[in-house]
């Protein structure tokens, strides 16, 4: 969520909105087209409320699906790591390979992958690295039982490393289905045109312009904040990165280079394949 044009929009609406009441206040009569005051306060309260426990669960629905992709991301991270340890224990020339192509696993998932989810275009595309790493296992022969051991524990891995890159792209198209947003702006805009009601031309224009500005406002930050947790892949404030696999990959190359141990990544800075 861009903040500059977040404030923007929500002074634009905020902006329409008061000029409407202002408007409709030149021909409303004193005391608001209302003749119960306590009543019409009473029926708001009703619209308010509903609005704002369908808001509250959707909200819920929401910060649900984004915390399970920055989960999912941070989780395939830390499997990666996990992964690259347990490739040190593979037969040569397997192990280095296989530590390679986890390299190019996490420089993809970081250059690639994170801009193909942020345009919206990652679907259901397999990362390449993670077919590459299933052929070359396909040719490991475990020889000793710390080979046979390191074997199956890379086959645990792998399954929860797949498990985390899927519950980190899951929110990438959202939640929140159309019908529920159509709902939402049903309910504000009702909300709004009852507060064109209030209009009161005994009042000054300033309360008039802060009874509903204030409501407007604060409607508007929330649809935003809605969109924002329903978009979790994106740039600007609270749009998640690949903070956590970029972590794993130098930590990698620290950990490689304090043990002495040299690898030759198949693949770019980028994570794509380089010719051989």
């Amino acid at each position: 969520m861009n903040v500059v044009w977040s404030v923007l929009v929500i002074l634009g609406v905020t902006a329409v909105a008061i000029a409407a009441m202002l408007l409709v206040r030149r021909r409303a009569p004193a005391g608001s087209y209302f003749s119960d005051g306590d009543r019409a306060s009473g029926v708001f309260g009703v619209l308010a409320t509903g609005f704002s426990v369908l808001l509250g669960f959707i909200v819920f629905l929401a910060f649900t699906s984004y915390d399970q992709s920055r989960s999912g991301a941070e989780q395939e991270a830390l499997i990666l790591v996990q992964q690259v340890e347990n490739a040190q224990a593979f037969p040569r020339p397997a192990g280095a390979q296989l530590t390679g192509e986890l390299i190019c696993y996490g420089r993809s998932v970081v250059n690639v992958e994170w801009e193909q989810t942020v345009a919206g275009t990652q679907g259901d595309a397999l990362n390449p690295w993670g077919v590459k790493l299933f052929r070359t296992l396909q040719g490991v022969r475990p020889q000793t039982a710390t080979q046979q051991s390191a074997y199956d524990k890379w086959l645990d891995q792998t399954s929860a490393r797949e498990q985390a890159r899927l519950d980190r792209i899951h929110g990438a198209v959202g939640v929140i289905p159309t019908t529920l947003w159509i709902v939402l702006f049903f309910i504000a805009a009702v909300i709004l045109a009852y507060m064109m009601f209030f209009a009161d031309r005994a009042e000054r224009a300033v309360t008039q312009a802060m009874l509903v500005g204030s409501v407007v406002s604060v409607l508007t930050a929330l649809m935003l904040l809605l969109h924002g947790l329903d978009s979790p892949f994106h740039e600007g404030v609270g749009g998640l990165q690949p903070v956590a696999m970029e972590r794993t990959l130098r930590m990698t190359d620290e950990a490689l280079g304090a043990v002495g141990t040299k690898v030759r990544p198949p693949c770019d800075a980028a994570g794509r394949v380089v010719a051989s």
